[in-house]
């Protein structure tokens, strides 16, 4: 196991390294810039910005310097939009808010999705079954995105019962919406996925060996039939855990959150360079760890793997 981790990292690290090149040229071959606007500067205070920034270097040097600045001292550099702030503080002001939030959404719908998937496979062809299918078909057909709105709508305009947005230090009232509107769709998936699975393992010969032994259904069902039920469900986890954070950039417009999403797309919009690359490179790291950690939960769900 030991020397599996050191052969993921090893492919991790190559990975990022190349996931930064390709950003870094990928913004820079876009139209545009940052100081570039309807009214242009003049020529010798657009010179001195880009040499205050390192802008008027060759393309190789920008990059060597930025890729020096990250491995020997975690420095994002400055921000080209937001005057006295750097990427590092726009990240650590942002990623926690959206961190909170997107992990609940993730945990809710974990939770939720392997409860309806389990009931449904259970009580397969009851209208339990045929209920929890519809919840999670519908819940698959308002992403983020659309739930969003409809939720701020209902809950807010008509209803008059939770805030339309904010943060507030993470109050519950300012939770509830942005969790439910970042979980439907992913618990819809897990629930198919989870009920596909148990219905599956279910049929197998060893549960209806379990069953011809006696056993309570309760103990086929949790001790038994749960683990291997499992397996695919959390190799579905570890990329939807990067998807929810990532679709976080969402319900942070949507809700004035004040997370990472809102700086993600000022940034792409105002072309800051620096912040954009910051959380590309955060969200590419996270993706490589996440998925490092999935394969560690799929070995203990699974112990016939062999690394």
């Amino acid at each position: 196991m030991v020397s599996y981790i050191i052969r993921r990292l090893l492919i991790a690290i190559p990975t990022i390294l190349i996931l930064i090149v390709a950003s870094f040229f990928l913004i820079k071959i876009a139209p545009g810039g940052p100081f570039t606007s309807e009214r242009p500067l003049p020529p010798q205070v657009l010179a001195n910005i880009e040499a205050r920034y390192g802008l008027d270097q060759p393309l190789w040097k920008q990059l060597w310097d930025y890729l020096t600045n990250i491995v020997l001292h975690f420095d994002f550099g400055p921000s080209f939009k937001f005057k006295d702030r750097d990427v590092n503080d726009i990240i650590a002001q942002g990623f926690p808010i959206s961190l909170t939030y997107g992990s609940l959404a993730f945990l809710a719908a974990s939770i939720v999705g392997v409860a309806l998937g389990v009931v449904a496979a259970i009580r397969h062809n009851s209208w339990i079954d045929y209920t929890a299918v519809s919840m999670g078909i519908g819940a698959q057909a308002l992403p983020n995105f659309i739930m969003g709105p409809i939720l701020i709508l209902t809950f807010t305009l008509w209803l008059g019962l939770l805030p339309g947005g904010g943060w507030n230090g993470g109050q519950w009232e300012y939770l509830i919406m942005p969790v439910i509107a970042l979980s439907t769709s992913y618990m819809g998936n897990i629930a198919r996925l989870t009920r596909s699975s148990m219905l599956e393992v279910l049929n197998s010969n060893f549960i209806r060996t379990a069953r011809a032994k006696g056993l309570p259904t309760r103990t086929v069902i949790w001790r038994h039939a749960m683990k291997p039920t499992l397996l695919p469900v959390v190799s579905y986890l570890g990329p939807v855990f990067v998807y929810v954070l990532t679709g976080s950039v969402f319900v942070d417009m949507y809700f004035s959150t004040g997370g990472l999403g809102q700086a993600y797309v000022g940034s792409a919009l105002t072309r800051d360079y620096a912040v954009l690359l910051g959380v590309t490179i955060l969200y590419g790291t996270l993706t490589v760890v996440v998925n490092l950690i999935t394969d560690l939960a799929y070995a203990w769900f699974d112990p016939k793997i062999r690394y």
